[in-house]
């Protein structure tokens, strides 16, 4: 397919998402069942208040960012539907920004177009910014910020990151691996820090450079070995940046809104507890304990089995960064105390971007995943609509599916490790031994 075909796939993209904001609109105003998501009323109460001169947090669960409200401040002056052609707009420069990146790390076109359509056409992400979730804008900057390692400035990424930070915390988590790429000389070649050192014991298979038929030693080298490693020019540069970004956006607003910024912005997602039915595996246990409250230290104790596979998941692919960052955040969001269904936006973005070096096959490993996946998340949602519409004490069986969600999610996880083919993300397809990369059946 020629280029022609990616300008034909961004317009059809474009006009679908138009229609679905057309349509939401419609929905909305004769349905009882709203198409816009409630949380998009809240930014948009939230950008009215600032619009008149407030402070966005005299809306209550109103916990992000004020930026958000200010980027929606048109909805009060402009038109309501303008947050969700914003959000869509970024919605589509992923998209674009997906093939950008792929064709740096020298994809052919014809892959890169699959890469790209399973972001655009995905039913999670074209209907997440048109019913109002700002998760879009998240995706695009993390993107912009990999582009900008690629090109290598430093400095744009470094402001990108601690703005987005900011904006919605989450990515802190990728702080680690993005150091460890801008110190490139603690990646080996197979894109493995080198805080481990790696030796393999190839085989004399046809597969034998395939790291999955590699036999592999461990030896620690040391923690002071690995701290001055990193320490390097761009890291620091990136750190320091990256971290006076942070700081100065959030002593802005907390000079404009005080602790009433920091407490719901920033500190109320460290210790959330949410005693509403979600996907999370932590939900059923909150409700019960939700009226006697939790400590600091109970809210905090549940980020341990996140912080354990994060470590261990930077420490074996850090080289490999949108492949680490994806784990990271498939990780992330199946052990958190919390989950929704936009939280799955988060590795939607990136998972196009590790495609080209995946060999399993849409047939039938590929359907596999998808389905085992998939039917987790409706049979959690079968006890979800019992428990929501119908009134049924349903709560042992809706956690019991959340842990069946977890258990889908984990091997998932492990499928897509066992068939990724390794690759730095400074390497090119070719050079990564995929130059007969298949195409997606």
């Amino acid at each position: 397919m020629g280029s022609i075909d990616l300008r034909r796939m961004m317009l059809f993209s474009a006009a679908l998402r138009l229609l679905l904001v057309v349509y939401g609109e419609w929905q909305d105003a004769h349905m009882k069942v709203r198409y816009t998501d409630i949380d998009y009323l809240v930014f948009s109460d939230a950008a009215a208040m600032v619009a008149a001169g407030r402070s966005p947090f005299e809306r209550s669960t109103y916990r992000y960012s004020p930026l958000l409200a200010f980027l929606l401040v048109p909805n009060s002056t402009f038109h309501r539907s303008w947050g969700k052609l914003l959000f869509s707009a970024a919605d589509l420069l992923v998209g674009l920004f997906i093939d950008t990146i792929l064709k740096l790390r020298g994809v052919p076109e014809n892959l890169r177009l699959w890469s790209v359509a399973a972001w655009l056409f995905n039913p999670f992400t074209f209907t997440i910014g048109t019913r109002g979730n700002c998760e879009p804008v998240v995706c695009v900057i993390i993107l912009w910020i990999i582009l900008c390692l690629m090109n290598g400035k430093v400095v744009q990424a470094a402001f990108w990151y601690g703005l987005i930070v900011h904006f919605r915390i989450y990515p802190i988590i990728y702080s680690l691996p993005l150091v460890l790429v801008l110190s490139k000389q603690n990646i080996s070649p197979a894109g493995k820090p080198y805080l481990w050192q790696w030796s393999f014991s190839q085989t004399t298979s046809s597969q034998s450079s395939d790291i999955r038929a590699a036999k592999t030693s461990v030896s620690w080298t040391g923690p002071w070995v690995f701290i001055r490693g990193i320490i390097t020019r761009d890291t620091v540069l990136f750190g320091f940046l990256s971290g006076c970004m942070f700081f100065l956006w959030t002593a802005i607003f907390f000079l404009l809104y005080g602790w009433d910024f920091l407490n719901e912005a920033l500190l109320y997602h460290l210790t959330r507890t949410d005693p509403r039915h979600n996907f999370s595996i932590y939900f059923y246990h909150i409700y019960l304990h939700h009226q006697q409250g939790f400590s600091a230290i109970e809210k905090l104790i549940s980020f341990l089995p996140q912080l354990m596979v994060q470590f261990a998941l930077i420490l074996f692919f850090a080289g490999d960064l949108p492949f680490c960052l994806f784990l990271q955040t498939v990780a992330f969001v199946a052990f958190n105390k919390v989950m929704t269904a936009q939280y799955f936006v988060w590795f939607f973005c990136l998972l196009p971007l590790i495609l080209p070096w995946s060999n399993m096959r849409l047939k039938w490993k590929g359907l596999i995943c998808i389905s085992v996946w998939m039917g987790s998340q409706l049979h959690w949602l079968m006890w979800g609509y019992l428990l929501e519409f119908k009134g049924w004490s349903v709560f042992i069986q809706l956690w019991l599916a959340s842990l069946l969600f977890l258990v889908a999610n984990t091997f998932v996880l492990l499928m897509v490790i066992k068939h990724h083919r390794y690759s730095p993300i400074f390497m090119p397809l070719a050079k990564s031994g995929m130059a007969h990369a298949r195409k997606l059946e």
